[in-house]
């Protein structure tokens, strides 16, 4: 808790009491929280390694930690594809997408809004497997969008253009300001204080502030699907629901195996608990090679254990380069849900139609990887009609 007094007479807080009405009102209304950044000052480019890497011990995960996904054809996997399809068809199950993202190595517009396959964005290939689970489930399949302020306008643009139904929503995640190296407020080339959003861990209180899951929750529903706008082959599959159901875990974590020089956050102990982290956030001298497979930022969530969440979240602070110059903001990051929530990591397969791993980055990206977007979409039913003309 940060006093009154430090609140009141530091720099960066009369910075903040200055600042005009009109953008007060504007990041207020997204969550801002001015003691808050003040506290993130008083570290702010001190021991940034201090701050980001998890203390304690840390080891790479246990024979046993990590679950296979069930082969296609086997008898579990029928088995547990009729276990999901039942809690689908209850109405039991949302999926929600992270799409506060700018695709600045696409030319800085709405990532959702690009198009992934000729004449399809990401958004239409959502709304289309949308429209295919919530015809096999016989009601609406709750879509949520996590928005960011930039994306925002755009997506409810483009929902309403296509038409998309009252289950298909979009809420916003929070912001705040970036910062100087020397914790004063960071200003854009015509002087104005710079915001951001705080990160996709902002999804669980977010999500809770919208109304969107008390509602869902309220009228029975239990699970909750998070996964990037960016990679489509996090889709809605009955057969990891039913892993997911039958392993009892507060939250399943969908990994896949490290292919040549992959990189990325992933399952670790923890002081002995299993965790998701992101490698910039393991201790120094820790080898990430040690660990065979890596977080594709797909998640599970028993839907009570987002509403009860109890996290004091880790915010990680991140240079940026804005406007030509260093820029300090704090992000907080959704596998941290792991620290509150035992985990069961799952391993998906990242190959061929059954891929769950289709991320996209960037142009080149993109191009090389439409033919598999193209057949995985055409095997779950992504490419059907458009509900009203782009």
């Amino acid at each position: 808790m940060v006093s009154a007094i430090l609140v009141n007479t530091s720099p960066l807080a009369e910075e903040i009491a200055a600042l005009s009405p009109t953008l007060r009102a504007r990041i207020d209304a997204r969550g801002f929280d001015p003691a808050q950044l003040v506290a993130w000052a008083q570290t702010a480019g001190h021991d940034k390694d201090a701050r980001n890497r998890l203390p304690g011990e840390v080891t790479p995960p246990r024979a046993g930690d990590l679950v296979d996904a069930p082969v296609p054809g086997s008898d579990d996997h029928a088995a547990l594809t009729e276990l999901g399809l039942a809690a689908i068809r209850r109405g039991e199950v949302a999926l929600c997408v992270l799409a506060g993202g700018m695709a600045t190595r696409m030319g800085g517009v709405v990532k959702a809004l690009v198009d992934a396959l000729p004449g399809r964005t990401f958004l239409d290939l959502r709304l289309a497997e949308n429209a295919h689970w919530s015809a096999i489930a016989g009601h609406a399949v709750p879509l949520w969008l996590m928005t960011s302020e930039p994306t925002n306008g755009p997506i409810r643009a483009a929902l309403d253009a296509r038409g998309a139904p009252p289950s298909v929503a979009t809420f916003e995640q929070f912001v705040s300001l970036r910062i100087t190296p020397e914790g004063r407020l960071f200003r854009d080339d015509e002087g104005e204080p710079s915001v951001y959003a705080t990160g996709h861990g902002d999804l669980p209180d977010a999500l809770r502030r919208s109304g969107h899951l008390g509602n869902f929750v309220k009228n029975g529903g239990k699970y909750v699907w998070i996964a990037n706008i960016d990679n489509l082959g996090a889709t809605i599959d009955p057969a990891l629901l039913g892993v997911h159901i039958r392993g009892g875990a507060s939250v399943s974590v969908e990994l896949v195996d490290k292919v040549g020089s992959d990189r990325g956050g992933g399952p670790v102990r923890w002081n002995g608990r299993k965790i998701i982290v992101e490698e910039f956030r393991l201790p120094v001298g820790f080898d990430p090679a040690n660990v065979p497979v890596f977080n594709t930022n797909t998640f599970l969530v028993n839907a009570d254990s987002l509403v009860n969440l109890a996290l004091e979240w880790s915010y990680v602070e991140v240079e940026k380069k804005a406007f030509g110059r260093t820029s300090v903001q704090f992000e907080r990051l959704i596998g941290e849900l792991t620290v509150a929530l035992e985990p069961q990591f799952l391993r998906v397969p990242r190959e061929g139609t059954v891929s769950r791993f289709l991320p996209v980055k960037d142009t080149d990206e993109l191009v090389r990887r439409r033919p598999e977007i193209e057949a995985m979409a055409e095997a779950r039913r992504m490419l059907g009609e458009l509900t009203a003309t782009r």
